[in-house]
């Protein structure tokens, strides 16, 4: 299966998930769904939290992920509150939308939940995948 593949099918075909991507752990985009712009330093913070354990930062400034253009045509990282870590799971919130990024060996999922959709089941899905991908050494 491709990585356009469990986006397409494994995270977005579930209803659960909104938007999503994978990243390499350098920060390169592996696959994403149309529109998701998580930028390589966004996901170069994650892994360096996620492998050296420090998380202050996330805790009182917030996580970003993704992008989206304001109104006057700027992008705009996408700021989340931290939550919690589970594991090899983060999980952030911004009002009525959230995400689940898990970390396997060699890449991070990250998706997103948006308003009408469950954070439980979001995070699932994404933590279902991602156990698959360790379990096939990804």
């Amino acid at each position: 299966m491709s990585w356009q593949s469990y986006i397409d099918q494994s995270l977005l075909g579930t209803g659960q998930v909104a938007k999503a991507a994978i990243h390499g752990m350098d920060g390169s985009a592996w696959a994403t769904s149309k529109g998701f712009k998580v930028t390589s330093d966004q996901v170069l913070k994650i892994v360096n939290a996620f492998n050296t354990g420090t998380l202050a930062e996330f805790y009182t400034s917030g996580m970003y992920i993704g992008t989206e253009t304001t109104e006057s045509g700027t992008e705009q990282e996408i700021k989340y509150k931290f939550i919690k870590q589970n594991g090899k799971a983060f999980y952030v919130k911004e009002g009525d939308t959230g995400a689940c990024i898990f970390k396997t060996n060699t890449c991070l999922i990250i998706a997103v939940y948006e308003d009408g959709m469950q954070a439980g089941n979001c995070n699932d899905v994404v933590e279902k995948l991602g156990e698959y991908l360790l379990e096939c050494n990804f």
